[in-house]
């Protein structure tokens, strides 16, 4: 392996970790989880306002359908018997080792829950709140919980709780009539938006749908995790999954005799528009993108796993973010072993994504890679084309890493062009997105050591 393609290996992996579906096999019951030349000081970290994220609406038949794939299905693929949900008021408490971070995007969370999707919820100090949100040290986190970056459990409100009932029905979502407790159990001790987007997907799967599917592309619901704030797909499903047609204890059936008319009414604009025919992710393309994404196999195993994902997607003629993600995958571990396979696998990502506006920040996540094979080449023109149509992407899904990745790139870019002051400058403004993004400044100047080890006009 030459030089150069250790370093683009090393970013490769750098984004790898932010995409990695967390298996739930050894976990019973199942629990649903979200699946890791500087000045001496950096810039202030800068923060999302945590306004409005807005992704396309696409046709109420295929919201009901994804409504109920996402309601009466747990991630395992057992089947949920009935709909349960908080009855409001709703309370939301934080304890354990609360970094400075949480408390304001928990609050900037909660006011979009009240405003986006009508949810009575607020927070409170009182020990009788309906969710507990309990910062706890990762490595005490996944000692409990191997992989799992974050995760949701039901009739619990403290880690000391939860480790008593662990292995019992106490914590198993498919045995509730209704939900009256839940905790979510968030890291302590890593980056601002890993926290954030913790938050966000955890508090909505305590709030509603307990699954996630691949098909979706607009949303959190999705185990690739691209999204990492609430859309307004997301947004949208909660306010039906508090629509006062819906109760507790009903069956799917019930459910989807009721879901026509809250969907016309909650989203008009969603009557009129054409459904896509939908089909289900089958059970072995799930298998082999966990394999391919999760440590512990053979390289050559997880290569082997990501083409078998590429080539069941187009034997079932996917076209969207199953398909453009298993050649987002598959390109991620040819990077470093196969460079001319990595190279076609990530255009090949960015074309299927380029089709449709609801992939747009899929392929933010692509031009990175793309970036980094065109910073290496030494075409600094081809990383400004990639990088600029991405950076506003970046900033309007709230994605502090990638905007600040993605700067990263354009300052070595503007370097390499001639243009040393606006690299400077745009370097400078990348560090404060790259505070919140990736934490702590060791983490920050690591990040900016890579991307820069690319420049082949540094003779790094």
């Amino acid at each position: 392996m030459n030089r150069t393609f250790r370093r683009l290996l090393a970013i490769s992996i750098m984004f790898m970790t932010a995409c990695t579906p967390v298996p739930q096999a050894n976990m019973a019951p199942t629990i649903p989880t979200r699946t890791m030349g500087l000045q001496d000081a950096l810039p202030p970290m800068q923060r999302f306002a945590g306004d409005r994220v807005t992704t396309p609406t696409r046709s109420n038949r295929e919201i009901g359908k994804d409504f109920m794939d996402l309601s009466f299905r747990m991630e395992s693929g057992r089947p949920v018997p009935r709909f349960t949900r908080f009855e409001a008021p709703i309370s939301v408490r934080v304890t354990g080792d609360i970094p400075p971070s949480l408390t304001p995007d928990l609050r900037a969370l909660l006011g979009r829950l009240r405003n986006e999707a009508g949810i009575d919820i607020f927070m409170t100090g009182a020990a009788t709140a309906s969710i507990t949100v309990e910062a706890i040290p990762r490595r005490v986190l996944n000692d409990a919980v191997p992989r799992a970056a974050c995760f949701v459990v039901p009739r619990v409100s403290s880690w000391e709780e939860f480790k008593t009932v662990r292995r019992t029905p106490t914590v198993d979502w498919t045995t509730l009539e209704r939900r009256d407790r839940a905790a979510v159990f968030v890291p302590s001790d890593v980056a601002p938006q890993e926290i954030r987007d913790c938050l966000h997907e955890e508090l909505a799967q305590a709030l509603g749908p307990l699954n996630d599917l691949y098909r979706l592309s607009d949303s959190v619901f999705n185990d690739d995790n691209i999204h990492a704030v609430l859309t307004s797909f997301d947004m949208l499903i909660l306010r039906a999954y508090y629509d006062p047609a819906l109760r507790n204890g009903m069956s799917r059936g019930e459910v989807a005799a009721r879901l026509g008319p809250v969907l016309s009414r909650l989203n008009p604009a969603g009557e009129s528009r054409p459904a896509r025919p939908q089909n289900d992710t089958t059970r072995d393309w799930i298998d082999n993108i966990e394999v391919a994404l999760t440590a512990g196999s053979s390289p050559q195993r997880r290569r082997n796993a990501a083409l078998q994902a590429v080539s069941m997607a187009s034997a079932f003629n996917w076209s969207g973010p199953r398909d453009g993600f298993a050649h987002y995958a598959f390109g991620r571990l040819n990077v470093g072993y196969d460079s001319d396979i990595a190279l076609a696998s990530f255009r090949e990502a960015l074309n299927i994504y380029n089709r449709s506006p609801e992939t747009r920040l899929h392929a933010a996540h692509v031009s990175v890679q793309l970036a980094a094979f065109a910073l290496s080449a030494g075409d600094g023109q081809n990383v400004l084309n990639l990088v600029e149509s991405a950076m506003p992407i970046a900033a309007a899904h709230e994605n502090a890493a990638l905007l600040a990745t993605l700067m990263m790139f354009k300052a070595e870019a503007l370097e390499m062009l001639g243009n040393r002051d606006a690299a400077t400058a745009v370097r400078m403004d990348s560090l404060g997105w790259a505070r919140y993004g990736f934490g702590a400044d060791d983490q920050v100047r690591a990040r900016l050591r890579e991307i820069a080890s690319l420049n082949p006009l540094k003779g790094i």
